[in-house]
């Protein structure tokens, strides 16, 4: 039996876990590995019990090499937007940064003195980004084919996508939110419209500009301001605003000068119109004419198209989907795995395209439970093992410039542009939920190494989980 100096010991159980996480053995109930002081002084001021942390610390190019740092890393957790790295890892090794999606648009019918005598067609095949400015630009190349009026209908394709009817009040109640925009194969503008107040102070008012504009909605076009020196304060609660019914948006309050120009973005109340209501808007804005309608409907078979709308490139995608936690662009990336293996897109398609990534990649590391791809779930689950193991994966990938370069910068930018951590040392992505917080990523320590971080806390009190992360993040950087 090997003899062990007290002082040595706790050394040694750490080295022993990491040799057992490294070889995906079991870890005995009874081992126990001290959190750095400065983590478990953050947990005792955040009133959190250890068992509420899972936490991995390794280093980034992998090998059989201990961990710095394992505490119930085998657990699985919910990882609320941080299953979006596994999703977005995904995405860039199975379609490549380059990859890009396609909204074909067909002309079914016969131009002539700049009217068309029949239908426009524009098919859906899950661009994450059509927004407005894309949309516009769909339109002017539509009617740069001779078209400005058009005898018959705009029809929308967007069977793609088959995924069930969506309840944007059933995760937390809150509908209006855009974090809880359906994933839709003819996403337009994220489901969402932007309202921009711009004080007008000799006026007396407020003006507000809505993108984009939705045809048979009502819109309030002025807010009076608030009494001179009001402070700008909550001023979305101020203007006591009335957007839950989808022909009409009003105001009620006041609009406060102090603050300047502000921008609103809510998502439209009714999710199965909003791309109609776009379309026509946007064609009627730009002098367009419409006899029909715009409905939902198939491209005919055999129809060529006249021309092709092509989204930005993956690498750009994942970097909004990433830096700024875009729920309903995860889910169209999550569902486009599923569209390119089966040609149409579900939910359960995308799991299992996923899956199957994961074994091919991972071997027997446990997969995720994704859920839909975002971490907007109660059900999604993760261990910080095996995010780990893929991290170190993505690290030595081909695609690592373009997952890493999609992260936040702590202290600097994205979701992390106000971490109390060190500015510029890591590149992690966040997450949080009611009962949630968690960081995964990349962290650059003094003595030049990179270490992987995953650190999720699960407990009714996450809310105040923070500092504990920061305290995570800063120990990391310390190597030294």
């Amino acid at each position: 039996m090997m003899f062990v100096p007290v002082g040595c010991r706790a050394a040694v159980v750490r080295w022993c876990f990491g040799c057992l996480l490294l070889v995906g053995g079991a870890v005995p109930a009874q081992v126990l590995v001290p959190l750095p002081p400065e983590v478990e002084a953050a947990l005792a001021r955040a009133r959190l019990p250890r068992d509420a942390l899972s936490v991995l610390v390794v280093d980034a190019q992998g090998g059989r090499q201990a961990p710095r740092l394992a505490h119930r890393a085998q657990v699985a957790m919910n990882p609320a937007s941080v299953m979006k790295l596994v999703t977005t890892y995904a995405a860039l090794d199975l379609l490549g940064p380059a990859h890009t999606w396609s909204t074909p648009v067909y002309v079914d019918g016969v131009v002539q003195g700049g009217s068309l005598k029949g239908n426009v067609h524009i098919q859906g095949q899950g661009d994450p980004k059509l927004v407005m400015e894309r949309l516009w630009l769909l339109l002017r190349r539509l009617q740069g084919q001779g078209i400005q009026v058009i005898v018959g209908d705009i029809v929308l394709d967007r069977t793609a996508f088959d995924v069930p009817e969506h309840d944007a009040a059933r995760f937390d109640g809150e509908p209006l939110r855009p974090y809880n925009a359906a994933p839709d194969a003819l996403l337009m503008n994220y489901n969402a419209v932007a309202m921009t107040l711009v004080p007008d102070v000799a006026a007396g008012l407020a003006r507000i500009q809505y993108d984009p504009p939705l045809a048979g909605v009502q819109r309030q076009a002025t807010v009076p301001l608030a009494t001179p020196g009001t402070a700008c304060g909550d001023w979305r609660a101020a203007l006591r605003a009335e957007l839950s019914d989808p022909a009409r948006v009003a105001f009620q309050g006041v609009y406060p000068a102090s603050c300047g120009e502000r921008v609103w973005a809510a998502a439209y109340p009714d999710a199965k119109s909003f791309a109609a209501r776009a379309v026509e808007g946007m064609w009627r804005e730009l002098g367009g004419k419409l006899t029909g309608s715009v409905r939902d409907g198939k491209v005919p078979a055999g129809l060529k198209p006249v021309f092709v709308a092509t989204s930005p490139a993956l690498a750009e995608v994942v970097r909004d989907v990433n830096k700024y936690s875009n729920n309903v662009m995860a889910q169209q990336l999550f569902l486009t795995l599923a569209l390119r293996q089966n040609g149409v897109a579900t939910f359960d398609g995308a799991r299992a395209a996923l899956r199957q990534w994961w074994q091919a990649r991972l071997g027997d590391a446990e997969p995720p439970a994704p859920e839909n791809g975002a971490g907007l779930s109660r059900d999604a689950r993760i261990s910080a093992q095996a995010l780990a193991r893929m991290l170190q994966l993505a690290w030595q990938s081909p695609v690592m410039p373009e997952l890493v370069s999609s992260l936040p910068i702590a202290g600097v930018d994205g979701t992390l542009r106000r971490s109390q951590s060190r500015a510029g040392t890591a590149h992690l992505k966040t997450g949080s939920l009611r009962d949630v917080m968690a960081v995964a990523g990349y962290v650059h320590a003094a003595s030049g190494r990179r270490y992987v971080l995953v650190a999720i806390v699960n407990h009714p009190q996450a809310g105040g989980a923070r500092p504990v992360l920061d305290a995570l993040v800063d120990w990391t950087a310390r190597d030294q």
